[in-house]
């Protein structure tokens, strides 16, 4: 991530009340993807719902990265 950009984020990130709710939401995201795996039936399903879970995971480190690009020089 660009520095730019991580400043931009920081005023998503660093409010509780945004950062709290994104991170509910992806919870349930994560768990919907969950119980697509457990049905499919297409492996095609099964990797698209596993990228998806990874990503979902990785965003909630989003306020982390943010926070450290927009310090760094």
């Amino acid at each position: 991530m660009i520095q730019a950009l991580a400043k931009k984020l920081l005023p998503l990130v660093n409010t509780k009340k945004n950062t709290d709710a994104l991170s509910d939401y992806m919870e349930y995201r994560i768990e919907e993807h969950y119980r697509i795996m457990e049905q499919a039936q297409d492996t095609q399903v099964l990797h698209h719902s596993q990228g998806a879970i990874r990503e979902l995971r990785r965003l909630k480190t989003l306020r982390d990265e943010v926070v450290m690009m927009a310090e760094s020089k």
